[in-house]
């Protein structure tokens, strides 16, 4: 099974913290976005991975060959970037030839059993149950409980299962054959070429495609997800039995946190729900339900729903008072 991962997008609703890194390098819990879908996809037995890349792509490669060196990588430059149905045009001949092919977009987690997946007879396509179908691909099921419609962000959406950016297509010529409908009869939807519409393509040409539920999906492309995803991952098992009494002198650590090596960290107050990078340092400071860069400084900070980049520093206020009776100081809420 091959996977293809595209990350080529420039993940604007995450600045600024996607001025200088690829949306897919994101920090969240002790790893990166993307290297949380590849220790995925390795554990399901993948290894040989397709890379869609664009802005900052550079830095995906070389985060990809330093981190995952023993992966059979090939990277795909998408230029322009018009869709996610374009860049999978883009990368076609890395993958028409599979008997199969896993599409997982780079920017999202899921929580999904993806042996079961790629095991499946039928193309299937990943869905989650949401509040608001509007603002995603939605697909209806007959009666059959095969896909029989497709629709990207509807207007007035007639089921509320979303795609969440897992796909796996047992036809990939089928696929490149609707990609290329697209292109050549320039099919776009709201100025894109989107994978939706090819997938409806797929289905009305007789394509059987099996809805699949995953148990837990973040789309990482903004700050309130990425934070969700990350206290979501903090949550299993082997970060609440990590103890870091030793390494934090004067600290008070609530579980569950994720804290890299190389951190000084003195006098503090860290978690719930916090990861923190390598060679950081934290001086009295109470951090919680936030996200730390590396090589990073806080000094006098009280944060909570916070993301902080990596090489960055910020230093509060440090007080002396001395306060008489019936007084009240308010330095802001």
């Amino acid at each position: 099974m091959k996977a293809v991962i595209p990350v080529a997008g420039i993940g604007s609703k995450l600045r600024p913290h996607t001025h200088t890194q690829p949306k897919s390098l994101v920090p969240v819990a002790d790893n990166t976005i993307l290297g949380h879908i590849i220790d995925k996809l390795l554990e399901a037995g993948v290894n040989d991975f397709v890379f869609i890349i664009g802005y900052l792509g550079e830095k995906v490669e070389r985060y990809v060959r330093q981190k995952y060196p023993q992966l059979t990588a090939e990277f795909v430059v998408q230029e322009p970037r018009e869709g996610l149905g374009h860049a999978l045009w883009v990368a076609r001949h890395t993958f028409e030839q599979e008997e199969s092919v896993l599409i997982m977009l780079g920017d999202a987690i899921v929580d999904v059993d993806l042996k079961a997946i790629i095991e499946a007879p039928y193309s299937v396509l990943g869905v989650k149950k949401v509040a608001k179908p509007s603002l995603f691909g939605v697909t209806e099921m007959g009666s059959d409980e095969f896909v029989v419609k497709v629709v990207e962000k509807p207007k007035i959406p007639k089921s509320n299962f979303a795609l969440v950016g897992l796909y796996k297509i047992v036809n990939p010529q089928k696929l490149v054959a609707s990609l290329q409908h697209l292109i050549t009869e320039d099919i776009r939807t709201q100025g894109e070429y989107h994978l939706t519409d090819a997938l409806m393509h797929m289905i009305k040409s007789g394509e059987k495609m099996v809805p699949w539920s995953v148990d837990h999906w973040f789309d990482c492309g903004r700050k309130e997800t990425l934070l969700e995803a990350n206290a979501t991952l903090l949550a299993r098992p082997r970060f609440r039995d990590r103890d870091y009494s030793r390494l934090c002198p004067g600290c008070i650590i609530i579980p569950p946190v994720s804290i890299g090596e190389g951190c000084i960290i003195t006098n503090s107050i860290i978690g719930p729900n916090v990861a923190i990078g390598d060679n950081t340092t934290i001086t009295n400071s109470i951090l919680s339900n936030s996200i730390i860069g590396s090589y990073s400084e806080l000094r006098f900070a009280v944060m909570h729903d916070s993301i902080i980049g990596s090489d960055a520093s910020f230093k509060g206020f440090s007080h002396s008072l001395n306060i008489g009776d019936s007084t009240e100081i308010n330095f802001g809420q």
